[in-house]
């Protein structure tokens, strides 16, 4: 074969029909050309009309009986099932496909098939790994998806509802009396029924339900199509061009979409919808997944038999060791002297001295060179999954150190998983002992609890009980004296009866390397009150890894409202880095949420896919939900990558070129038809080519404009950019989501539109002057603040927060706690100069919303705290939130708090000129940039 370019994918960028080689299993060999964007499905077509003119084609069955392997972009062998695919999509090496005779369950490989896809991650590597863990959990939670979804399909049409299009609603004010005053006025909303062009305009006061609209609807329609009479129950309001429902008991400014129109003066767009059409929806959904439930339940394995001649841990009284036998590819220079330094327990304890916290936690390894210099870190579990003493040898894979800190040359937060990339890490060879020819156990918690004594509530000395007191009160206290720590241990039963919120400060002091003392905490468990989440969250800290704890955790958060736990959803999916074993409490609790609710499945899909590569095992627990994936098609994804690195890496792009890119056949049916991934109700129609550029930034992100003609908005965007860490700035906009409903609970709404647009200023000024200083957030220019038409300011770019603030050439660019300048001032003031009660009014909307903010100051803690494990560069230790501490003004009084804020306030006022002549320096440079 002469020397050239053979297989490489700018093959696959060449515009036409270009040549493919076809093996069949008769070995015949077949070429001719196909379209880039043709489908495997077409493609097959094609391939039995150039065999049927060739020699045994008698021989090929029904085409359905094939499938087309072949070697992937990775360079791994892949059957094509999915065939809707297009050629270009799949990319294969040579541009050869193979005909091969299908083997095993097609609707199983399917799934397979389309899940790989979406996490980007064939299922053969799992296979590969050959984990007993990673197996064993995967066939479980598989299992539970699969009961949950046939329970689903047996639902009620309105239960089914609840999980399919779960309702989008406001927070509902505390005092929900001056919030009916407040929004009791009359809609015009208009209505039409389905397959119907006909539609009417109705008058309905807002704060009534949906059936009463829906009555009203029905009434019109029989009085001028003089139809029988039908009753409300039977249908639904569906938000034209979404798949967004109003219905249940919420009056109608509650839902999102109703208060978004009164807010915006529009009148709200609503079909009447069957329930007999949702069914169908219902039956369909059913359809994709029961042949295959069936086919899997009757292959699955029995039960494996218990163990026998098992020993209980407690009942063993020798040494306990673990042998480091060998370092491997450490990375340090030659003759450098590398030390391991481990940590939680002296390698010398008793096995009857192993206590809970021995089991549950794990060892830390650290390699270090002769100056301390952390080079690479691991941990590991000293039991296993099955509460299964380890034995044997062990290689783990450790995972680079990027000290910031020399004082701890350990990484307790971290993963105890080892490091995939075992070629490359630095490997650390130990052996456990094997203490007995049979497994040893930890005994289970029934056995071990001994309720005598425990929890029983003493009347301690008055002294005492106000000592008490006084430690629980201080929300900063982190570490204790001893006798403090005597004081909470002696007197833990009052702890859980008068101040059970602080189970946290309890924990921490508890010996968890005395055997007694954990019983006794475990066993106090059992009674303590269930906690609200804003304390509950904190005990899902790595701090916390007993499973009685985390079981605990996770039985008060269970009471957690849908939308409550859209909230807090990043963390959560964020401390699944901090548990032993991947069958766990959170995990379940997640995945049993996201099959109840399609809204929370479509982002924890999201966010788990964010972690894959960063944390492993969590690619096993996406790979179980596979009824939560199909949200977003991958093909979508796949196109916007490479419309952003076309944008990135060529020399002169203009945004002609990239809106000819996207008229291609293959971008625009990739592309539109989609469900947001920002909103899963929202439909990306059509994508406007025509409305489509790039952002002229330094990662070139896109901006996608959609149309839906059943949408009442003119077009839909997105923005898609690749090649950036998006988290922090997910992090800020969840806490500025989350400030926005803790006002609104208050009835301080700080966005809602008024009659003019200066007071819509105003409010949001006020939001964002009292956010923006809280969270810390820095590179505040006039490029990161926007204003829209009617007068609400926002920000944007939260790449620096927590008083991470901008400097040049050593000096602080950002001198001020947050933006008020002179400029925002006068607008405040409607233009006059002397108009001192509007400004008070201002100050006075900061000053409230920021009461409202200490008096939850826990809950931004507890949330930012369980980020720490996110690898963001700005927050990766506790160091990092106590300036969030420090501007909640945790441990003081509510006026001190205010007192503070207000000098923070006058000094924002009153340094407003550093901040113009910051923003005179940004411009200048941005200005002069090549």
């Amino acid at each position: 074969m002469p020397p050239g370019k053979y297989g490489t994918q700018e093959e696959w960028d060449k515009e036409g029909e270009q040549d493919m080689d076809f093996l069949l299993p008769t070995g015949i060999f077949l070429k001719f050309p196909v379209s880039q964007n043709d489908t495997i499905r077409n493609i097959k077509k094609m391939v039995w009309k150039n065999a049927s003119r060739e020699a045994l084609f008698c021989a090929l069955g029904d085409p359905d009986l094939y499938v087309f392997t072949c070697i992937n972009q990775t360079a791994e062998r892949e059957e094509l099932e999915e065939e809707s695919r297009r050629i270009s999509d799949v990319r294969p090496f040579m541009r050869v496909l193979r005909l091969v005779a299908r083997e095993g369950d097609r609707s199983e490989k399917l799934t397979n098939a389309q899940i790989s896809l979406l996490i980007g991650k064939g299922l053969h590597e799992f296979e590969a790994q050959k984990n007993h863990e990673v197996d064993e959990f995967r066939t479980k939670m598989r299992t539970f998806c699969e009961e949950k979804a046939v329970e689903r399909q047996n639902l009620p049409w309105q239960r089914w509802m609840e999980y399919s299009f779960p309702c989008e609603l406001e927070p509902s004010p505390a005092a929900s009396g001056s919030a009916k005053s407040k929004h009791s006025k009359k809609l015009f909303i208009n209505i039409k029924f389905e397959s119907s062009d006909e539609s009417f305009m109705l008058q309905q006061d807002c704060q009534d339900l949906p059936v009463a609209l829906m009555k009203s609807a029905l009434k019109k329609k029989a009085t001028v199509f003089r139809s029988v009479r039908q009753e409300p129950e039977d249908y639904t309001l569906q938000v034209n061009g979404r798949w967004e429902f109003i219905y249940g008991s919420h009056p109608l400014c509650q839902f999102k979409y109703i208060f978004s129109c009164m807010r915006n003066g529009q009148n709200p767009q609503l079909t009447m919808v069957h329930h007999s059409t949702i069914s169908k929806y219902q039956e369909d959904q059913g359809r994709v997944g029961s042949q295959m439930y069936k086919t899997r339940s009757l292959s699955r394995p029995p039960p494996l038999p218990l163990k026998k001649n098992t020993s209980s841990l407690w009942s063993i009284n020798e040494p306990f060791y673990i042998h480091l036998l060998q370092g491997s590819r450490v990375n340090a220079d030659e003759g450098m002297k590398v030390g391991v330094v481990s940590r939680r327990f002296s390698l010398t304890l008793l096995l009857n001295e192993m206590w809970r916290w021995l089991v549950y936690q794990y060892v830390n390894f650290s390699c270090r060179s002769s100056q301390d210099c952390p080079i690479a870190w691991v941990n590991t579990m000293v039991f296993d999954y099955k509460d299964q003493l380890k034995t044997g040898e062990f290689l783990l894979s450790m995972w680079p150190s990027v000290p910031d800190d020399k004082s701890d040359l350990l990484n307790p937060m971290g993963t105890v998983e080892k490091n995939p990339n075992v070629d490359s890490a630095a490997g650390l060879l130990i052996r456990f002992p094997n203490i007995r020819p049979h497994p040893l156990y930890y005994p289970p918690l029934d056995k071990i609890i001994n309720p005598e004594r425990n929890g029983e509530t003493v009347f301690p000395p008055k002294d005492e009980y106000l000592r008490l007191k006084e430690i629980m009160d201080n929300k900063n206290y982190t570490e204790f004296f001893e006798d403090e720590k005597e004081l909470m241990w002696k007197l833990r039963a009052e702890v859980r009866d008068y101040f059970p919120e602080c189970l946290s400060k309890l924990l921490l002091i508890t010996k968890w390397n005395k055997r007694e003392d954990v019983v006794q905490m475990v066993g106090l468990l059992k009674s303590w009150p269930e906690l609200p989440a804003i304390h509950a969250l904190e005990l899902l800290d790595y701090s916390f890894p007993d499973p009685a704890v985390r079981s605990f955790t996770i039985r008060c958060l269970k009471k957690l409202s849908d939308d409550e736990l859209l909230q807090y959803l990043i963390q959560l999916v964020q401390v699944l880095k901090y548990e032993s074993y991947l069958d766990c409490d959170l995990a379940t609790f997640l995945l049993e949420r996201a099959l109840s609710n399609r809204r929370i499945g479509h982002f924890l899909f999201w966010h788990l896919n964010i972690l894959q590569g960063k944390h492993p095992p969590h690619q096993a627990f996406i790979q179980t939900g596979n009824s939560l994936v199909y949200y977003f098609r991958n093909e979508a994804l796949g196109k916007m990558k490479a419309l952003s690195d076309i944008v990135k890496t060529a020399q002169k792009m203009t945004v002609d070129d990239l809106k000819l890119c996207i008229r291609q056949e293959s971008y625009m049916e990739a592309l539109s038809d989609l469900l947001s991934p920002l909103n899963p109700s929202v439909i990306l129609f059509a994508i406007c080519a025509d409305k489509c550029r790039f952002m002229d930034s330094k990662m070139k992100p896109l901006w996608l404009m959609y149309k839906n003609p059943l949408e009442q908005a003119d077009m839909v965007g997105i923005i898609f950019k690749s090649g950036d860490d998006l988290r922090q700035d997910m992090l800020t906009l969840q806490m500025i989501r989350l400030m926005e409903n803790l006002w609104k609970k208050e009835n301080l709404d700080l966005r809602d539109k008024l009659d003019q647009a200066i007071e819509e200023f105003t409010l949001s000024c006020a939001g964002y002057c009292v956010a923006t200083y809280v969270l810390g957030i820095g590179d505040r220019h006039n490029d990161n603040i926007m204003i829209r038409e009617t007068g609400q300011l926002f920000h944007i770019d939260f790449g620096h927060f927590l008083g991470n603030f901008k400097r040049k050439l050593g000096i602080n660019r950002e001198r001020v706690p947050f933006i008020l300048t002179y400029d925002f001032v006068h607008v405040i003031q409607q233009g006059k100069t002397n108009n001192s009660e509007k400004f008070e009014r201002f100050r006075e909307y900061c000053e409230q919303a920021y009461k409202i903010l200490c008096r939850n100051g826990t809950l931004f803690v507890n949330l930012f705290a369980m980020m720490k494990a996110a690898g963001l560069p700005e927050l990766t230790s506790s160091k990092d939130i106590q300036y969030l501490k420090d501007s909640l003004a945790l441990g003081k009084s509510e006026d001190e708090a205010l007192k503070s804020f207000k000098v923070k306030f006058n000094e924002a006022l009153r340094e407003s000129w550093k901040t113009k002549v910051n923003w005179m320096m940004h411009s200048l440079a941005k200005d002069n940039r090549p």
